[in-house]
């Protein structure tokens, strides 16, 4: 098969710094086309990936230069639009998380992909950390047993400065859409995605007014398993902090720093797994993981993780959310 021809819409801080050196370096795909309302960042990107072919109006790109496949990583207000005007061209799409502001949206953009018989993927690049891999795999093989309990937390500052992150009707939310999302994603991945019996949220407005800068939030499932989930950009903390716990029958597992401790005989045993953890290296390989995944998946090698339709299963989860936390009540789904 030739190579795969890649188009890149928004030329923020995820494009310039993951996604176009990833796609540079990467064999099995080409940069034919970037697009973006900013004319300096075209010129720029355009030079030093040298990409033939640069359009400040994405409609123009997609209707005359011949690409398989679109990452959309633009502003969540015009990810729908964008999503459905990539795929009634004809392109599987990866889109930045999150996929839209609201189950509707989303959910437009899952049925058109359907329809259409094309991949429409999202970026849940937690999922692809090679620690994480790792620690799914050792689950996955029931030596802990069976997951029953998953406890994770992300302090870390807000993902971009832009005005329009911290304007709900622009980007859906705050901090949830933010950390949240992703911390949701991977904890009920752990736990095979299981039927959600209650949601609840205490959510707080510490820095900011329109949007929750801060989240703690109590999911269970209807498996008798349970989700706690801490989101911030405000509470003190070192510049970055990422924690994952997942409790099972038979042992634990845990991450930053990778450690497993399982029960052997009546005593708690920890394992050392054979990985380097430099949590820099994982998460910068998380997101060339994320991208030969979804080539897998444009070839038809691997199912696709984290589609759009996985997306608005989440969504419906994060409404909830919202709704315990505004009525300070527990939520039945």
């Amino acid at each position: 098969m030739s190579k795969i021809k890649f188009g890149i819409i928004g030329l923020g801080g995820i494009s310039q710094l993951i996604h176009l050196p990833d796609l540079f370096r990467n064999k099995e795909v080409e940069i034919t086309a970037i697009a973006d309302i900013n004319k300096n960042a075209l010129l720029e990107v355009a030079s030093k990936f040298k990409v033939n072919h640069a359009f400040t109006d994405y409609h123009k790109m997609l209707e005359q230069v011949e690409i398989d496949a679109v990452i959309i990583a633009t502003p969540t207000k015009s990810h729908m639009q964008i999503a459905l005007d990539c795929l009634n061209a004809g392109k599987h799409i990866l889109v930045e998380k999150p996929l839209a502001r609201t189950i509707e949206e989303a959910q437009k953009i899952a049925d058109t992909a359907k329809e259409k018989g094309l991949i429409a993927m999202v970026g849940m690049n937690m999922r692809y950390r090679p620690d994480i891999m790792l620690l799914k795999g050792i689950i996955n093989s029931g030596e802990l047993g069976d997951p029953f309990f998953v406890k994770c937390s992300w302090f870390k500052s807000q993902s971009s400065s832009a005005k329009w992150f911290t304007k709900k009707d622009e980007s859906g939310g705050g901090v949830i859409f933010d950390l949240g999302i992703v911390l949701l994603d991977v904890a009920l991945w752990f736990l095979n995605f299981p039927e959600i019996l209650s949601v609840s949220t205490h959510n707080f407005f510490i820095n900011t007014k329109n949007v929750e800068d801060s989240s703690v939030s109590m999911i269970r499932a209807k498996s008798n398993s349970m989700i706690y989930l801490e989101s911030s950009w405000a509470i003190a903390s070192q510049k970055n902090t990422f924690d994952l716990e997942i409790y099972c029958t038979k042992g634990n597992a845990l991450i930053n720093p990778l450690r497993i401790i399982k029960n052997i005989d009546g005593q708690d045993v920890e394992l050392k797994p054979m990985l380097n953890d430099n949590r820099k290296a994982h998460l910068e390989k998380s997101y060339q993981n994320e991208l030969n995944h979804f080539i897998g998946a444009i070839k038809g090698l691997n199912p696709v993780l984290s589609s759009a339709e996985d997306s608005v299963a989440r969504l419906k989860i994060i409404q909830n959310m919202y709704l315990s936390a505004s009525t300070r009540k527990e939520v039945l789904v």
